[in-house]
């Protein structure tokens, strides 16, 4: 009895070491140089949708956020997205200037999942990996 009982406990303890979903990995808050915003921010800004994998989308285009957070696109080769739980993902001005290209705070129907986190990336017609989820953070490539 004292062996099964050590082995529930070790397991519990592993468990709750390894526990925690991606979701959970989710920040409130996006960081864009030296400005952060939250979603009440961005609701304050026009406010436009997106459609990724039959999933519409509403956020800011991308563009329109860089320029509020002071940001000059002409002469930067890039736009870095950075998650919460550490994936990133490199935008060329082709992708990140294209007007259906946001940053998204909700779906058209209700809050973005728990999967998605507080904020991600949505590039119509692009791969999947190119719509990061979970984004804390856009860096400036210059």
């Amino acid at each position: 009895m004292k062996k099964s009982m050590f082995w529930i406990i070790v397991l519990a303890l592993l468990l709750a070491a390894c526990g925690g979903s991606e979701s959970e990995a989710a920040t409130t808050t996006l960081t864009i140089g030296e400005k952060t915003y939250t979603v009440d921010d961005l609701k304050a800004m026009p406010q436009t949708e997106s459609t990724f994998n039959d999933v519409t989308y509403v956020g800011v285009v991308l563009s329109d956020l860089l320029a509020d957070a002071g940001i000059d696109a002409s002469g930067m080769t890039a736009v870095k997205a950075i998650a919460s739980d550490g994936y990133s993902m490199n935008y060329e001005p082709a992708l990140f200037m294209r007007p259906d290209v946001i940053l998204a705070y909700a779906q058209v129907d209700g809050p973005l999942t728990a999967d998605d986190g507080t904020f991600r990336m949505v590039l119509p017609g692009e791969e999947g990996k190119l719509n990061v989820r979970l984004v804390a953070e856009l860096q400036v490539v210059p």
